[in-house]
Parts: C-alpha cells; structure tokens; sequence
C-alpha cells in the first residue's frame, strides 16, 4: 500500500518549528503549484546547507567556511568578545551594524530541569580564548531568561578572575523573548546600554 505523497509532505512540513498543521498544509499546495524548477532550487539550496555549512571551529558560529570570516576578519576588534547562545543570536547583534567586535556561541544555556548543564556549553572554547590574552571585555549577550540570566552570571564567575571586564547587554530587550525577534534600534540600545557584572 502506498503513502499519500501529499499527506507526507504535510507530515513533514509540521516537524519543521512554528510550523502547525494548517501551515503545513498552505506550504505543501504551494509547493504544489509551483514550477518543478523552484522546487528542485529549493532543495538544491538545503541540500547544500547540509552539505557545507558546518560551525566554526574557533567561535562555533554557522559557516561554510573554516574559520569563519567574523573570526579571520582583520578589521573587527580582537579585544572584545560578544558570547551569544545560538547561532541565529550573532544575525540579531549583527543588524545593529554597531558592534565590531568577535563572537562566541554558546550552542545553548544552562537548563538544567532540560538536563543541560555547564558541559554541554561550549564554556572551554571561551575560557581558552580569553586565556590566550588580547582580550579585554566579555559583553554576555544570552538571552533575557532565566536560562539564559543563570548563564550569564556562570559565565561572569569563570571569567572575571582571568582579568577581564565582563558585561552585560542592558534589558532593553524584553525579558523571556530571543534575541532574534529583537528590532535594530533595541538591540543596539540593548548593547550600548550593556553593564559590568
């Protein structure tokens, strides 16, 4: 017996996050009506993203290539380090076109009734770099949960004894939100308002 085709692009479409049954639905008759050669592009293009797209061996950012150009870019500012949780947090930093500086991803905070705890972070990567010297300000801009307020202040208490100013991006980005759904203007205000820990 065979499977609906249909019903199995609908199924597949809901795994995706956000995506419920009615948009499942919409996206599936819409790829439906759309020309064969839109459809194979489409897959092409994530067929490549998994194909390329890796994390960066020094800051764990998404690249395609290794070290990634936030990390190799001579013009941004080796002095200060910007730790963020996921990947998609360097994107909502980024669009504030204020901060030159390095990033550090986190993949992830400390959770711990999700069973995520401090080694399941990528803490040592940081602590290296900051170890290394040249670095003379951790801004920890994770998220305005408590997830992410108890990382921070992990954070803050491994690298404050390694001789670096520590901040905290202000709370103008509202709490219990992720950074990626933050506006420009709050997220630049977020990080000129950022604090020391």
């Amino acid at each position: 017996m065979s499977t609906d085709p249909l019903a199995g692009l609908v199924a597949a479409l809901q795994r995706l996050p956000g995506i419920g049954a009615k948009s499942a639905q919409r996206l599936a008759y819409h790829l439906l009506k759309t020309p064969r050669e839109e459809v194979d592009a489409l897959c092409a293009a994530m067929l490549l993203v998994k194909e390329r797209v890796t994390y960066c061996t020094i800051c764990s950012n998404i690249t395609d290539v290794d070290p990634c150009h936030y990390c190799t870019d001579p013009a941004r500012e080796r002095r200060t380090i910007c730790v963020v949780e996921q990947p998609e947090n360097v994107w909502a930093v980024e669009r504030t076109r204020g901060f030159r500086g390095k990033y550090h991803v986190l993949m992830g905070a400390i959770a711990p009734l999700q069973g995520v705890g401090p080694d399941d972070l990528r803490i040592t990567g940081l602590l290296g770099r900051v170890a290394d010297g040249g670095v003379e300000e951790v801004i920890l801009a994770t998220n305005p949960t408590v997830e992410g307020e108890a990382t921070a202040l992990y954070l803050a208490k491994l690298l404050k004894p390694l001789g670096v100013r520590v901040s905290r991006i202000a709370m103008g980005v509202p709490v219990g939100s992720d950074l990626d759904y933050t506006d420009e203007f709050t997220m630049s205000k977020a990080m000129e308002g950022r604090r020391d820990m």
